[in-house]
């Protein structure tokens, strides 16, 4: 009779000879590869050039329908819109992060494994074979970039375009004061980042979603649906402090940035909640693929 170790060991030879000589789980499907596999794709061109044309279609309203003026005797951030370029890219980024970068979040976030699903393709990558789990890095990591990279599209081409509409200046604060043009490019760096910081959550519930569902529409649907439900709820006053624990509640902290001093501890909340919750999903997508009987 063999004993425990013999038994092992004849069991890890087997496994060494079935496997193909060079193989590295780590190697397989490599970001690179992902990456281009994504940029390639209809709705990543799409996305982009519907971000990049929204600076142009704000000029033209703009041109259009004359400066923006104060209401009441109250200056907003989109009464400042052309006084520079720094707060012509400010305001694309006021009136886009509530709802337009959700959208390119749950696209690329929602359409990773779903769609593969959909394809019939997913079990032919797992049969190549790549490690769920690595799968589903490379998955993540191509859609939090791309994700990133719609996010700094748009603020980018608004400078651009804001400072050859408006001109190169300082950043006018509604409430008083400016930000130096430097500064106030330093500033939109940070509001970057927060506004990414807090749509992790959209992310990772289009993640999750998309390890549950052969539908992709169903996936990104389903985490804008979700998205667009937390803002509804933060709007209902009679929750009071329960409010604090949705990621929506802080979604226009970046605002505190753009001040002569800024206050950062609403962005310092809002990332804690948004990253906290991510997380919890990210965990959760990686935890039921793993286990998951993949038949498509």
């Amino acid at each position: 009779m063999s004993t425990l170790a013999e038994q092992a060991e004849s069991a890890d030879s087997v496994e060494r000879t079935e496997v193909a000589n060079g193989y590295r789980a780590g190697r397989t499907l490599p970001l690179r590869v992902e990456l281009m596999r994504q940029l390639k794709r209809r709705r990543t061109l799409i996305m982009g050039a519907i971000l990049a044309a929204l600076p142009f279609v704000l000029v033209v309203a703009f041109a259009i329908g004359g400066q923006p003026e104060g209401r009441e005797g109250r200056v907003t951030l989109m009464d400042t819109a052309t006084a520079s370029g720094a707060n012509f890219a400010a305001v694309n980024l006021f009136v886009s992060a509530g709802f337009l970068l959700v959208i390119p979040v749950a696209l690329f976030c929602g359409d990773t494994v779903a769609s593969e699903a959909g394809w019939s393709s997913l079990r032919y990558l797992l049969a190549a074979p790549v490690p769920r789990a690595r799968l589903l890095w490379s998955k993540l990591v191509v859609a939090l970039g791309l994700s990133l990279a719609a996010m700094v599209l748009l603020p980018v081409v608004a400078l651009l375009v804001g400072s050859v509409a408006y001109g190169w200046g300082p950043l006018e604060i509604p409430t008083g004061g400016a930000l130096s043009a430097g500064t106030a490019a330093q500033r939109l760096v940070v509001v970057i980042a927060f506004i990414f910081a807090s749509q992790l959550v959209t992310a990772g519930l289009a993640f999750w979603l998309s390890t549950k569902t052969d539908a992709p529409l169903g996936a990104v649907g389903g985490a804008v649906g979700l998205t667009i439900v937390g803002n509804v709820l933060d709007a209902v006053t009679a929750l009071g402090d329960w409010r604090h624990f949705l990621p929506a509640h802080w979604q226009f902290a970046w605002a505190d940035a753009v001040q002569p001093t800024p206050e950062w501890g609403g962005m310092i909340q809002g990332t804690a909640v948004s990253v906290t919750y991510a997380l919890i999903l990210f965990a959760l997508a990686f935890r039921g693929f793993a286990r998951k009987d993949v038949v498509s």
